[in-house]
């Protein structure tokens, strides 16, 4: 039995190929693959408690392929490993390496020159994250948490409420959040800054 995903708005399809890295053959669905997720991603955000992470640590390609597999290492064999297909959003796949680390060092220089309020360095760097999309699924939810460890370890700050509610599934939050993606895309980060606190 293979895996039958229904995509819904936003959501990138995976490649047979990368369907082949699910590593739990029982899953059929995209509800029980959320399901299953959302448990690897309580045990990552479970590691960043009570830890500290310097932004020379959380700035580098090391940390974001580590919180990835982290959050996936249970699911996927390729988790924390950049995607090797062509998307229908995101960076060419050759192109990942270099646009993170122009993002990296951004971030780095935006952080050391206090360019942005903590807030909105932190949301840009998951606007920019989410844009190149590193890996083959779960970049939204990983540039999520990446700005919340952003904002609370580096700022001291309480983490995003991202709308309060799951954006795995179709409704109210997914489709406000999908439209403040989108308006970020062309440079208003306002409503992002305004969903990431609601």
């Amino acid at each position: 039995m293979g895996l039958d995903l229904d995509y819904i708005d936003g959501q990138t399809p995976l490649d047979e190929e990368e369907k082949e890295g699910l590593l739990i053959p029982t899953i059929a669905t995209h509800g029980e693959l959320n399901e299953f997720e959302q448990q690897n991603i309580e045990q990552a955000v479970q590691w960043t408690l009570g830890r500290s992470f310097k932004p020379q640590l959380i700035f580098t390609e090391e940390f974001i392929r580590s919180v990835h597999k982290r959050m996936y290492a249970d699911v996927w064999a390729w988790a924390g490993v950049f995607r090797q297909s062509n998307k229908n959003i995101g960076a060419d796949k050759w192109q990942i390496r270099s646009d993170l680390k122009y993002l990296l060092d951004d971030a780095i220089y935006w952080h050391e020159n206090n360019t942005y309020p903590p807030d909105e360095i932190a949301v840009r760097f998951k606007h920019r994250l989410v844009s190149i999309h590193c890996f083959p699924n779960g970049n939204g939810r990983h540039s999520r948490l990446l700005a919340d460890i952003i904002i609370e370890k580096i700022y001291k700050r309480p983490v995003f409420s991202w709308g309060a509610t799951s954006l795995s599934s179709e409704g109210d939050a997914r489709a406000a959040y999908i439209k403040a993606l989108k308006t970020a895309d062309k440079g208003d980060y306002g409503p992002l800054l305004a969903f990431a606190r609601s």
